[in-house]
């Protein structure tokens, strides 16, 4: 079980240590805001995408603690 919990950290890091970054990237992107400063589907279709990273991330770092545990 260690190969997948492994596999499951690297996810997970992967996942937190990019996405923000990225995240920040996309928020200050010209196409991330209309002219009323208001929210683009650009930006709000990049927010789902980064919420749902995070979501795998976690969701992989407590598979990965359960396997490591022998509960998988």
């Amino acid at each position: 079980m260690i190969p997948l919990a492994l596999v499951l950290f690297l996810n997970a890091a992967f996942n937190v240590v990019v996405w923000p970054t990225f995240y920040r990237r996309v928020a200050a992107d010209p196409r991330a805001r209309d002219e009323n400063r208001r929210a683009t589907a650009f930006l709000r279709v990049h927010a789902v995408l980064f919420a749902i990273a995070l979501v795998l991330a976690l969701v992989s770092l407590l598979l990965g603690i359960a396997a490591l545990a022998g509960r998988l």
